[in-house]
């Protein structure tokens, strides 16, 4: 049987209340090692199975009854395996003749049709293997005679006939409201999800395919992009006037619209090796994903009031001992239990079996029986040899597993200190001169220049002040229309309204939000008309709405995260565009807000019965309704898929929306973020630990020297496993740096570079052609004033031109910063 957030039996109530954890809370027992591989999403087989949600099953009955009325209008056998490639086609192309018919009875049938071929025509199959197939070559028929577009239009019809029925009728709170939408998603999805998997596929054979896709999604259809289209719906759903909107299919296929006309992490990483190539920056030689699973995660450190809470005074006296008997062996402790040596650390530090322990030690020290010393089955053999005499500590790895950066901002500020030490004054904007400075300074500086990297984004920066300053002579001459660039055209107008409604159903999915938080209805495609009669039924019925939201999370954080790292990628300032209304949005607290809970529970709940699962609940003979069937899983994986991947994307979106921002960081340090990151590092996952670490390590400095003092195992958690700036004193900062009003200059310019990009390339500064065009805005401009000019100028306008602008050396950057 699945699990709520709560870790409890499913049920159609979820509670209203959860009490935050609070610091001082007992750890829970600690979690195993998650074997969970990272990828931009999961199998094709569980991606298309979570399309569906289990109140959907008795639809998948009403395809197969369209499909065998329609073949016997057809004159067709109801046996799809039978017909051959001329008659599959035919009866695609006469079922397409039905989707522009006028009654909506005959056109939703036919689209009903069409869904059961895109799903495999399971009916006729045996095995899942077989309908996995025929739903391949299907859906690669169905594209190719144009199904896909036809259903978007069909998508466009259906959002303006159902709005204005649902809003004339009642607010929609059942499957019964959003059933013609959910067969025209459901379509579209899968046809998208074949072709996303089918781009990775060796065989090649459908490769034009694939490619016309994506030239197909990335032009307007009628008169906006279907990414755009589907953020107008999140949008509108969001605002009331569509409640029935069936919002988890509506986000999971904008998700893999996504994924297939923007590309995924191979994607990024080649577009990255080529951006860096034409600005002349060297190649990135480490690869993040590629690093960390190589790492092994560690023991989560506990609170010292876990520690106390869980031991006695005797028992303290008992431990003070044993510490003291551990230091005089010289074992050596690598940060957080690294190794299979800290058994007993763990266990006294975690307060788990602390009890059995102080036995088996006091049993020790008072029975001194030799043969415990020589008996390796005896149950205390290898303590004793532990303490009696301790095996050599395990090697230490040969280096940190990162290169060490730093930024030519950094090196500059450096040698002003040092000037300004040694000489007494400095030379701003000179980088080469040493005169004054000692021989160590000198090679500081080699070994700075040593390990400089220099970024897109500050390239990109870079060049937008050169093209601010001079607008006429540095200006861009083209812009590269690539897929990042035409979508963010695309959505600039209604940006922020989509951010504000992504998150706004983020909020209402996540497992700490209570009723009272959210308005808009997120459960139209799994609220059934009649509300379940039995407690069987209300099990399951429990069960598939906590996995509805686990699914509208996974596929949000997914949106995020994929826009956030190709805006980036593409241009600094749009990424900035994006980040900044995520801000001013409150995403950074319902992210912090989501991870305020039990998240042990959270990333191992079983959400899922896997016989109600696509194709399983279609194919073979199909059990009764029983204990035993919501019992059934696969106990051997302790982890929800996609709740560790909704995870690690929401820690990697809160690490983007703070890195080298000291207002957002100071943000995170006054919503108390350390207690809550802290405890998630109970997961034992590497990438996870990483991305928790790296936002701990940048606030550290600000929490001060005591928090410093009493955390030291994270902090040597982040030394050993988190990249180090050579200039930066993240682990001994002085409180007294942190200045928030110089942090709200910094943001309040951020916000002018953005505007002003936006602003030049795609407001009124560039017309239609994409050439730059002068702009005035000032009031008192003499530019928008007509001057008569007298006959004597006008005859003399060469000689002016020679003596006061050819002849007359400008210097423009004392002019421009006057």
């Amino acid at each position: 049987m699945g699990t709520n957030g709560n870790g409890r039996r499913g049920g159609t109530k979820i509670p209203d209340v959860r009490r935050p954890m609070e610091e001082g809370d007992c750890i829970d027992m600690e979690s195993p090692e998650l074997d969970f591989v990272y990828d931009d999403c999961d199998t094709q087989a569980n991606e298309i199975a979570e399309l569906y949600s289990y109140t959907e099953h008795p639809e998948f009955q009403y395809n197969v009854k369209a499909f065998e009325e329609i073949m016997e209008e057809f004159n067709f056998p109801p046996s799809w395996q039978r017909l051959s490639s001329t008659q599959q086609r035919t009866v695609v192309m006469k079922l397409l003749e039905h989707l522009d018919v006028a009654v909506s009875e005959i056109r939703m049938r036919a689209t009903r049709c069409i869904l059961y071929l895109a799903q495999g025509c399971w009916a006729e199959m045996q095995s899942d293997a077989e309908q996995a197939y025929w739903a391949r070559v299907n859906i690669m028929t169905l594209y190719d005679m144009g199904t896909f577009a036809a259903f978007v239009e069909l998508l466009n019809l259906e959002i303006v006939r159902s709005s204005a029925a649902v809003a004339s009728r009642k607010l929609a709170e059942s499957l019964a409201d959003s059933t013609n939408l959910r067969v025209i998603l459901s379509v579209l999805y899968l046809i998208t999800e074949h072709m996303r998997t089918e781009k990775d596929n060796q065989e090649l054979e459908y490769a034009h395919l694939v490619k016309t896709f994506k030239d197909e999604i990335g032009s307007p259809f009628g008169d906006e992009m279907l990414p755009v289209k589907l953020l107008g719906m999140v949008t509108q759903l969001c605002n009331g006037t569509t409640p029935h909107f069936p919002m988890k299919k509506v986000l999971l296929l904008l998700w893999k619209i996504l994924l297939v006309y923007l590309g995924g992490s191979k994607q990024l990483k080649e577009r990255k090796a080529k951006l860096r190539e034409k600005y002349g920056l060297p190649p990135v030689t480490e690869d993040t994903l590629e690093i960390i699973k190589s790492m092994r995660s560690s023991s989560p450190p506990p609170s010292a009031a876990d520690i106390l809470e869980n031991q006695n005074p005797g028992q303290r006296k008992l431990k003070e001992n044993e510490r003291a008997l551990r230091r005089q062996t010289f074992i050596k402790q690598t940060s957080l239990d690294e190794s299979d040596e800290q058994i007993f650390v763990d266990k006294e530090e975690t307060g788990n079996g602390s009890e059995d322990y102080s036995m088996e030690f006091q049993s020790m020290s008072s029975d001194n029986n030799q043969n415990a010393n020589t008996n390796p089955n005896c149950p205390y053999y290898m303590c004793i040899k532990r303490f009696d005499s301790p095996p050599p500590p395990p090697p230490l790895p040969r280096s940190l597993p990162w290169r060490s950066k730093v930024r030519q901002k950094d090196i500059d500020m450096f040698l002003d200190n040092v000037r300004i030490k040694f000489v007494g004054y400095s030379l701003p904007g000179d980088r080469k001169t040493k005169a004054g400075l000692p021989q160590p300074i000198h090679e500081g500086i080699e070994i700075l220049k040593k390990h400089m990297y220099t970024s897109l984004a500050e390239v990109q920066a870079e060049r937008e002040y050169e093209i601010g300053r001079s607008p006429l002579t540095r200006g861009e001459k083209d812009v590269e229309e690539t897929e990042v660039e035409i979508l963010y055209k695309a959505m600039l107008p209604n940006l922020p309204q989509y951010m504000i409604a992504l998150l706004k159903i983020l909020l209402a999915a996540t497992p700490t939000s209570t009723a009272k938080t959210y308005s808009m209805n997120i459960m139209a495609d799994v609220l059934p008309e009649e509300m379940p009669m039995t407690v069987l039924q209300s099990l399951k019925l429990g069960i598939d709405v906590n996995r509805h939201k686990e699914i509208i999370v996974k596929a949000v954080t997914a949106i995020l995260l994929l826009l956030l790292k190709h805006f980036k990628l593409n241009h600094v300032y749009q990424f900035e565009f994006m980040s900044q209304h995520l801000v001013f949005a409150n995403c950074m607290p319902l992210v912090l807000k989501f991870f305020n809970q039990n998240i042990l529970s959270y990333i191992g709940a079983k959400n899922s019965i896997p016989i109600f699962d696509f194709p399983a609940c279609v194919i073979g003979e199909q059990p009764e309704l029983t204990k035993e069937c919501l019992d059934i899983g696969d106990s051997s994986v302790p982890y929800s898929w996609r709740n560790v991947f909704s995870c690690i994307n929401l820690l990697r979106i809160l690490n983007k929306l703070t890195k080298w921002k000291n207002a957002r960081i100071m943000m995170l340090v006054v919503f108390k973020s350390a207690p809550i990151l802290k405890r998630t590092l109970k997961v034992r996952h590497a990438l996870m630990q990483f991305y928790v670490l790296k936002l701990l390590k940048m606030q550290t400095k600000y929490l001060g020297r005591q928090w410093r003092k009493t955390n030291m195992k994270t902090i040597s958690a982040i030394y050993s496993k988190v990249r180090h700036r050579l200039n930066d004193d993240w682990a001994f900062g002085n409180e007294v740096d942190a200045r928030p009003w110089d942090f709200q200059d910094e943001e309040c310019a951020l916000r002018v570079s953005v505007d002003r990009f936006n602003q030049r390339r795609y407001g009124s500064g560039v017309d239609h052609e994409g050439e730059l065009t002068p702009v005035d805005t000032d009031l008192n401009s003499v530019l928008d004033t007509i001057i008569d000019l007298d006959e004597e100028f006008k005859t003399n306008y060469e000689l002016w031109l020679d003596q006061e602008v050819y002849n007359n050396e400008i210097n423009w950057d004392v002019l421009l910063s006057a």
